[in-house]
């Protein structure tokens, strides 16, 4: 690496860490998650301003490659996280409005996904049709896990039966995702490794008989949680960056064996210690993150849109705001949810946010999406999360509940009506 090299990676690391900072607690102050600021901050910083030689100013040609390899051990072990986030119980034992919420937010926005799909093909052609309609399908059904814990807490109803429901939905919602994900690359993939996806199934049978005991015998030597040493946080982000190179040397993205790492990490008798790694975890993604953002928007330009793209921008939003809040409301209704509470989940699981951007990330490395569509889709992702908080506000004006039966999970009375602040 060369002087200026150094210089400029620096300065652009210092820049990044600004802005997001900044642009992040603004978010906050007017209502919204502070990943908002720090994607906008992403997009501010690339093509879309100035017609790109800010951006080309700023970050050299030779300091991106650095800045991208940053971004992707952050990318990898935010998704460790959401691995370490998802809850075995309440993917074993959802009750039925949330398995009702979590089917109907997956399959009704995909349905019309693949509608949007080949209405999109017209002028976005796709050297793999099928797999570009799958694709675009699972892109506008996503939720964004994370996301939707931070704005749960601070609303302060996390541990509502409201919160939960959300949070199982999403928990269900994630994983389909992640999976479907992995099916896409390997369908689009081609080339002459690709055999070598086949290999995830023994790669998971291995880390689930092999890695998670070990994983307990190493973390919780005797059963107990003890305090979490240098030594085992190091063993735990090893863990998860070798398991993300695996799944990359299968074809498939390293996210995959990230995330999986993550879903055998011990839970029973851990809740401690998944709450320390999670703590030491984030404060490094923290760092690294902000950089993800900003590669991301070196790929997002909203410059220059005319009529065409503006159109496909509305459709994109229509579908996906539609296709979430209408399938999460009428599963929940179908299994007897209440309006307005089904109203509230709904708009809970509409939140995209960062785990939307990592999904477009693969789609734009597999050639599905090209740069127009991509930008849009960011777009989209932006906006879908930034509607989140005024709509649950509106939402959430009176008191709601959830239907008793439920209570296998959330013991609260279909009467009791929740306040909520």
């Amino acid at each position: 690496m060369q002087s200026h090299q150094i210089e400029m990676l620096f300065l652009d690391l210092t820049l990044i860490l600004l802005l997001a900072r900044g642009l992040g607690t603004l978010a906050v102050r007017i209502g919204q998650p502070p990943v908002v600021g720090e994607i906008l901050a992403g997009i501010a910083l690339g093509p879309t301003l100035f017609g790109g030689s800010l951006a080309h100013t700023l970050f050299p040609s030779d300091v991106r490659p650095l800045l991208t390899a940053l971004a992707s051990v952050g990318v990898a072990l935010f998704m460790f996280t959401i691995g370490l986030e998802i809850e075995h119980q309440a993917l074993r034992s959802t009750g039925r409005v949330s398995a009702g919420a979590a089917i109907g937010s997956t399959l009704v926005p995909f349905l019309l996904g693949i509608g949007l799909a080949v209405y999109l093909l017209r002028d976005h052609p796709s050297h793999n049709v099928t797999a570009f309609t799958v694709f675009i399908g699972l892109s506008v059904s996503v939720t964004a896990f994370p996301v939707l814990a931070r704005i749960l807490s601070d609303r302060r109803i996390s541990t509502t039966s409201l919160g939960g429901l959300a949070l199982a939905s999403a928990a269900v919602v994630d994983v389909v995702a992640w999976v479907a994900l992995a099916g896409v690359q390997a369908a689009a993939g081609g080339g002459s490794g690709h055999w070598r996806v086949a290999l995830i199934v023994p790669f998971v049978a291995v880390l689930v008989l092999g890695g998670r005991p070990l994983l307990r015998r190493i973390l919780l030597p005797g059963g107990v949680a003890g305090p979490l040493g240098p030594g085992q946080l190091a063993i735990v982000f090893t863990g998860a960056l070798l398991c993300g190179a695996a799944t990359e040397a299968m074809n498939l993205h390293y996210i995959f064996g990230a995330f999986l790492f993550g879903v055998v990490m011990p839970r029973e008798g851990a809740t401690v210690l998944r709450s320390t790694i999670h703590e030491r975890t984030t404060q490094i993604t923290g760092f690294l993150m902000p950089l993800y953002f900003v590669v991301a928007g070196f790929n997002v330009n909203l410059s220059g849109l005319g009529p065409s793209q503006l159109a496909d921008f509305g459709a994109i939003l229509v579908v996906a705001v539609a296709g979430k809040f209408g399938g999460t409301y009428v599963g929940a209704r179908s299994q007897g949810m209440p309006g307005r509470s089904a109203a509230a989940l709904a708009t809970l699981m509409n939140t995209r946010g960062l785990t939307e951007l990592i999904i477009l990330g693969v789609g734009l490395q597999l050639g599905l999406l090209d740069g127009k569509l991509y930008s849009l889709m960011v777009a989209m992702a932006v906006l879908t999360t930034a509607m989140t908080g005024p709509l649950l506000t509106i939402v959430l004006r009176k008191p709601v509940g959830v239907p008793a039966w439920d209570a296998q999970t959330q013991p609260e009375p279909a009467h009791a009506a929740e306040a909520f602040s």
